[in-house]
């Protein structure tokens, strides 16, 4: 049984972590939440964090797993790794597509050892094609995908999106491809490999936009916070600042007319269809602008939503997580670290009625499980002080 169990909800499973950076953890750290005995595997060599262990974004990614530390570079090591195999049922990794040929740990390999075995690979570009060993990033992948030439105000260059989306989105993307694969593995018998990049992953997020060009050829343009399509979409002005309002549609239209004081333009002929208002977009957006200048952007949102607009403030990170409802959702949630006290991390995102998510543990120290590990496998004390006199844990 998992010596850490967040939930019940995947406490059967044994997932082995090999993965670093974002991309990978987020995709582990869904099994970790709720209740997968994850394993993170980590080096015996010099740490390659792409931040402090000890920062707010690795804490915030490893959260509810055992840690372990083992060479794969070592015959011992990389057969330690092979009897842990036999024990799980799914290994994660977002190693250059390469590297887990020259490891001995790819999809077949694994297979061998384990049929039930599900693994899941996150790359770049993919694990195969003329981009297949060019290291990926967030940035390299949003300007591919196309995501960075939709971002952004005309005129003023391709702009990055303000998170690691395309990361994100493929560890989850992974996640999703695993539970598929296990939910098909009840059936068969047998795993499979599972794969997703952060190209694709991207391409997924544009969704509308890239069908536009999909279906019809359209290069969608940049237009800053304007909705490609539906206008009035976007972000106006208010007298102490902007808000959200989302009027699409001819109903909504008109209650937002109506609730700003200018009816008139209901009838003005620039407006009057959904295609005008999107040709119209910059003269549409002067009449808003002025119309909302004249009360504070509290009192706005709180007349559209009144009138049935709907629309919101635009909050930077503080006002985010002092939002009542951000609050009332539980966003982020506490967990107690020995060194660092107490810690809010970004709590899961999904809701269980039954077997709900939560954070028990904080993120492990580098190698914190290996002995409870290798015991479970059924090494002595005395074999896994030898292993570690060889540097093959540490």
């Amino acid at each position: 049984m998992p010596k850490i169990q967040a939930s019940t909800a995947l406490s059967r499973l044994r997932v082995l972590d090999l993965t670093r950076v974002r991309a990978g953890p987020v995709c582990a750290r869904h099994f970790a939440d709720f209740g997968a005995d994850v394993i993170k595997i980590e080096t015996t060599g010099e740490e390659d964090l792409g931040g402090a262990r000890h920062g707010p974004d690795f804490q915030n990614l490893h959260r509810n797993k055992r840690s372990i530390t083992l060479d794969l570079k070592a015959e011992q090591g990389i057969g330690l790794f092979r009897e842990l195999v036999k024990t799980a049922d799914v290994v994660i990794e977002n190693y250059r597509p390469d590297v887990k040929d020259r490891l001995g740990i790819d999809y077949a390999s694994l297979r061998a050892i384990n049929p039930r075995i599900v693994l899941a690979s996150i790359s770049g570009f993919g694990q195969d094609g003329p981009y297949r060993a060019r290291p990926g990033f967030d940035q390299i992948a949003q300007g591919l995908c196309g995501l960075m030439s939709v971002t952004g105000f005309a005129g003023q260059g391709p702009l990055r999106a303000g998170a690691a989306v395309a990361d994100v989105t493929a560890g989850l993307l992974a996640a999703l491809g695993i539970m598929t694969a296990l939910q098909e593995r009840d059936v068969t018998g047998e795993g499979q490999w599972v794969q997703s990049n952060l190209l694709q992953a991207g391409i997924t997020l544009l969704d509308f936009q890239a069908a536009r060009y999909t279906m019809s050829g359209e290069v969608p343009p940049q237009v800053g916070n304007d909705h490609p399509t539906s206008m009035p979409t976007s972000a106006y002005r208010t007298a102490d600042g902007y808000i959200n309002v989302a009027a699409s549609g001819t109903a909504i239209w008109r209650r937002l007319a109506e609730a700003v004081g200018r009816p008139e333009l209901i009838a003005d002929p620039r407006f009057a269809r959904a295609e005008d208002r999107a040709a119209h977009r910059a003269a549409l957006a002067d009449e808003l602008n002025a119309a909302l200048s004249k009360a504070s952007s509290a009192q706005w949102v709180e007349r559209l939503n009144e009138a049935g607009v709907p629309c919101g403030p635009i909050h930077a990170m503080d006002d985010v997580f002092a939002d009542p409802q951000v609050q009332h959702l539980k966003a982020s949630a506490a967990v107690e670290h020995p060194t660092l006290g107490t810690l809010n991390l970004l709590n899961q995102p999904i809701t269980l009625s039954r077997t709900p998510a939560a954070l028990v543990t904080a993120t492990p120290e580098r190698g914190e499980h290996t002995d409870e590990v290798l015991r479970e496998l059924g090494l002595s004390d005395a074999q896994i002080t030898t292993l570690r006199g060889a540097g093959v844990v540490l």
